[in-house]
Formats: C-alpha cells, structure tokens, sequence
C-alpha cells in the first residue's frame, strides 16, 4: 500500500495548460523519488469524487518512453483495474507522450 497527497483533484485544470481538465484524482507518494527527481506521480483509481490524500494499491505503470517519468496506477480498494479503463482515463494527458502500460 502507499500514501500520498492528490495535488490534481477531478475535475481541476492541469495547473499550465488550463484547457486540460483532470478526469481522475492524480498526486503523488509521499516521500518516494521518481526519475525526474520529484515524488513519484500517480493516477488514482476507485472514486468519482475529488480527494485530498490516498490510500491504495499499486497495480500497474505507465511508462514514457520519450520521458523520464513512470505514473503509477493505484487502485484505492486493492482491485485489479481492466488495461482498457486505465488507457482510456490516463489518454486526456497520456496521449501526449509514447508509453506503455505494465500490469
């Protein structure tokens, strides 16, 4: 399980590019580092609501090729999430980026 802190709640603005609305919770891990030397990023499955902090799982990641990031995919009730859902609501700022999910 890990913990962090949701600094993009659903439905906020991407905090520079202000036409880009956030369809799920993202934030990151409180105090794990990621390649780009910041927290590592994650997309929060399991809400429909906007939250301020997580609990959950890990169960798969994104991969940028063409970035120095990974985005974890955190499940907040521990279940498996289908590849399909995680493409489809990762895809709004995915899409800009070559990346693979890993399950």
């Amino acid at each position: 399980m890990v913990d962090g802190t949701v600094d993009r709640p659903l439905g906020t603005a991407h905090p520079r590019h202000s036409e880009m609305i956030y369809p799920i919770n993202y934030g990151y891990v409180n105090n794990v580092l990621a390649g780009d030397g910041a927290e590592q990023d994650v997309y929060i499955f399991g809400t429909n609501k906007p939250l301020k902090s997580f609990r959950g799982k890990v169960v798969a990641v994104w991969h940028r090729f063409d970035d120095v990031e990974d985005k974890w995919i955190v499940s907040l009730n521990g279940e498996d999430i289908a590849e399909e859902k995680i493409l489809g609501d990762i895809s709004f700022q995915e899409q800009f980026f070559y990346g693979k999910l890993y399950k």
